[in-house]
């Protein structure tokens, strides 16, 4: 009976470490200060994502299938905007699929991404 009592409390132990862990976010976002620097205002300086319920994103007004974002967003990244992002999500997008593309654009070379919502 004492094994069992000992397992059975080392399990806890660590469930107890490890669930705090498991909460932690990947994704840093900052909130928006009063004094912070100017947003970005001109489409020339950022690009716009928008994330549909189809499988489609939608770069600066131009929808391609999930599968060629990287092609398309690369370029862009790699021309000169400051790295700047903006992106939307449709209300039905799964959770998976929009924090998906944000991971991409990140290793793609955005430095800065703001998530709007509709």
């Amino acid at each position: 009976m004492t094994p069992l009592i000992d397992v059975s409390l080392v399990l806890v132990v660590i469930l107890m470490v490890a669930t705090p862990l498991a909460f932690q976010s990947g994704i840093a976002v900052s909130a928006a200060a009063a004094s912070g620097p100017a947003p970005i205002q001109s489409l020339e300086s950022r690009i716009e994502l928008t994330v549909a319920a189809d499988g489609t994103v939608q770069v600066n007004r131009d929808r391609v299938p999930r599968s060629e974002l990287a092609a398309k967003l690369g370029p862009l990244l790699a021309g000169g905007t400051a790295g700047a992002v903006v992106v939307r999500c449709e209300d039905t997008v799964p959770h998976g699929a929009f924090v998906s593309v944000l991971d991409e654009a990140r290793a793609l070379g955005a430095t800065r991404i703001a998530v709007v919502g509709n």
